[in-house]
């Protein structure tokens, strides 16, 4: 069955960097729109960005020129390199595909950006 395995949150200062890596395996990686999405404390999940097979990039209005999403298809891995990190950065983040049929949820990762 297909999963996904988030890592590398953690906590940082506001305009510090984080790079968060997404593995996937039992689903045809190459072939999917995949995007990392992000969920703060009562609020609903959201796409951050997403990156289809041919590489090009769709960013949410909220963190393009900061966030970069790319993709190693051979490793069957998405990263999300986080750079000049606000406050209102701090979520869990999830990695999916961009579009339905979803793959299952994974833990997420947790970015906390304070001071």
């Amino acid at each position: 069955q297909a999963h996904v395995v988030e890592s590398g949150g953690g906590l940082v200062q506001p305009g510090g960097s984080l790079r968060l890596s997404c593995a996937t395996s039992g689903v045809v990686f190459s072939r999917r729109l995949l995007g990392w999405y992000r969920q703060a404390p009562g609020e609903q999940r959201e796409l951050v960005a997403a990156i289809a097979p041919s590489g090009s990039q769709e960013y949410a209005d909220s963190v393009k020129g900061r966030f970069t999403i790319s993709r190693d298809n051979a490793k069957n891995t998405v990263y999300l390199q986080m750079n000049s990190l606000k406050p209102e950065d701090t979520a869990v983040y999830y990695c999916n595909c961009r579009n339905s049929p979803f793959l299952s949820w994974g833990q997420g990762t947790q970015v906390t950006v304070s001071s």
